[in-house]
């Protein structure tokens, strides 16, 4: 009679939020600050992601009355690229899982 072998394992399998949380993408959050113009803002958001005057427009004013704004999302090394780019630019940026 043989007995049942017990596989190695090296990494805990992800279970329930878990997985959901791995799953998720990242997004980039414009944060509103002091020191730039709003036109300013508009122009850096055209820029550097290729967005319509209109469409910047609106996200440089979720920026002005919200205080922040998400501007990109994707994956993590995509979204850490666009934050470097952001305040290479001089904005404040941040990144977070989206919700």
């Amino acid at each position: 009679m043989t007995t049942p072998v017990e596989q190695e394992r090296t990494q805990p399998e992800a279970v329930g939020e878990e997985v959901a949380a791995e799953d998720r993408p990242w997004q980039t959050v414009v944060w509103n600050d002091p020191v730039n113009l709003m036109s300013y803002v508009t122009y850096v958001f055209q820029k550097l992601f290729g967005f319509s005057r209109d469409h910047a427009t609106k996200l440089m004013l979720d920026v002005h009355h919200k205080g922040k704004a998400i501007v990109t999302s994707g994956t993590k090394d995509k979204v850490e690229a666009d934050v470097a780019k952001l305040h290479a630019a001089g904005l404040w940026a941040t990144m977070q899982r989206a919700s």
